[in-house]
């Protein structure tokens, strides 16, 4: 079937965090050498890394431009550490990881590479009670919940995602990060780093307007980047109070903090409450229920305390979900208007 007729991406999918990347990594293609800059790490997990399960969930669309991966099985990632802006790219080799780093925030990439890659994880306290469960389990060794340590880079994305599709949070975060984020270090493939949070709180109202963002998302964003520093200390909290630091901000509630700290924290029991789509595909998979609300969604977790975001994230990544209707949410064009 023609590419164009392929469903498109939907939230769901995207926290179901898959992105196709070969399983092993050929040599790399690029024959400059890289800046003398760059910093290298390999490292050999005692586990299977799957880098499109693990890192997949961190990609913003197809178009992030804080995110690639590349035909010779790379993943690159550009973030505004707490060193500074730094890239990363990381590849799989024979079971070893290797990975190089640039800019200012290369050595805390580096340190943090077995976190990022699921080192912090504990898939083993996952008991699937489920046959759906067991069987996407066992076809996904490779799945391990991701812990980049970086607040705003999950949360400020996430809050661009309240309330409306997939392609227009898309969009938007692609539009910002180019206009006002900065080129990524080293030789990586046109990526850009996210605004630090002084240019976030300096983007006009109109800019703001010109790439589909409400007042109300743009203004919890401003708000947020007003605690920046406050908000990044939650990285080292506990799930639960990492939530509840986050909702202290007006606009943020249990949807995007939960989005936040899955990613940031590497939170393996934060349910994504609120949803439009994800109580259905739950209640689908588990009990054949796809008009299940979050109540009955949270009841049927129930089995799973500790590892309910792990069991939604299996659920999306099997491919049991229900049959397509038409979308509940009409997309719209603010900056039409």
């Amino acid at each position: 079937m023609s590419s164009r007729f392929a469903p498109r991406p939907t939230r769901t999918t995207v926290r179901g965090g898959e992105t196709v990347v070969p399983k092993d990594a050929l040599p790399h293609q690029n024959t400059a050498p890289h800046p003398a800059a760059a910093r290298t790490r390999a490292w050999k997990p005692p586990f299977p890394v799957d880098l499109g399960l693990t890192l997949g969930a961190l990609r913003r669309g197809p178009a992030d431009p804080a995110f690639r991966r590349t035909p010779d099985g790379s993943v690159w990632r550009a973030s505004r550490t707490p060193e500074g802006p730094g890239t990363l790219r990381v590849t799989v080799r024979s079971g070893t990881v290797e990975a190089e780093a640039w800019g200012p925030g290369a050595e805390w990439f580096l340190d943090r590479l077995p976190d990022l890659l699921g080192a912090s994880d504990d898939p083993d306290a996952f008991a699937p009670r489920h046959r759906l469960l067991a069987v996407t389990e066992r076809r996904r060794p490779g799945l391990r919940l991701t812990r980049t340590g970086l607040v705003m880079e999950a949360l400020i994305p996430s809050i661009l995602e309240q309330k409306i599709t997939t392609d227009e949070a898309y969009r938007a975060w692609r539009l910002l990060l180019r206009a006002y984020g900065e080129p990524a270090p080293g030789p990586g493939p046109d990526l850009y780093v996210m605004p630090a949070p002084r240019t976030w709180a300096l983007i006009p109202s109109w800019e703001w307007h010109r790439a589909g963002v409400d007042n109300k998302r743009a203004s919890t964003i401003l708000r947020a980047v007003a605690r920046a520093a406050r908000l990044e200390e939650a990285a080292a909290m506990d799930p639960p109070e990492a939530q509840a630091r986050l909702e202290l901000i007006p606009g943020i509630g249990p949807w995007t903090s939960a989005e936040t700290v899955q990613r940031s924290n590497g939170a393996a029991d934060a349910v994504t409450v609120g949803d439009v789509h994800l109580p259905g595909i739950v209640g689908y998979a588990l009990a054949d229920d796809r008009e299940a609300d979050d109540a009955e969604m949270l009841r049927l977790l129930t089995p799973y305390a500790g590892q309910r975001h792990r069991a939604t994230r299996l659920i999306c990544l099997s491919g049991h979900t229900p049959p397509r209707r038409e979308p509940r949410m009409r997309r719209t064009n603010i900056a039409a208007w």
